[in-house]
């Protein structure tokens, strides 16, 4: 049987990244991120159920600044993922595919999340 040439998909490497593709490529991290988070959220509902040492200890690891710097990651990718997440329900529905509405989307998918993000903090330590 003779191999007929078959085209081959262009590699990642042939388009020009824009703001769409990073978008894309982080919507796929933050979920990778987000599911290898939810073994910290065990760990800390686990140490609650173990007793006060071991709650003791998570909170030490926690409130590190290793630890902080690992939960704003998570509570960034948590808030990256809900707003490109909105945005894709919004496609699902047929809205949003203009090139122009899609530019300014990325925009307020980005700003939201940091936005989000930051008030999550705030709100967390008392400061509101």
């Amino acid at each position: 049987m003779a191999h007929k040439k078959r085209p081959v998909s262009p590699h990642l490497q042939v388009y020009k990244w824009g703001l769409h593709m990073a978008l894309s490529t982080f919507q796929r991290l933050t979920g990778l991120f987000l599911g290898l988070g939810t073994v910290f959220i065990a760990w800390w509902l686990i140490a609650i159920a173990m007793g006060p040492d071991a709650y003791q200890q998570v909170q030490v690891c926690m409130s590190s600044w290793i630890g902080r710097l690992v939960l704003f990651a998570f509570t960034f990718s948590l808030m990256l993922h809900m707003c490109n997440g909105i945005r894709h329900l919004f496609w699902d529905a047929g809205i949003g595919f203009d090139l122009q509405v899609t530019a300014r989307a990325n925009y307020i998918v980005i700003i939201s999340a940091v936005t989000l993000t930051l008030l999550a903090w705030v709100v967390a330590y008392g400061l509101v």
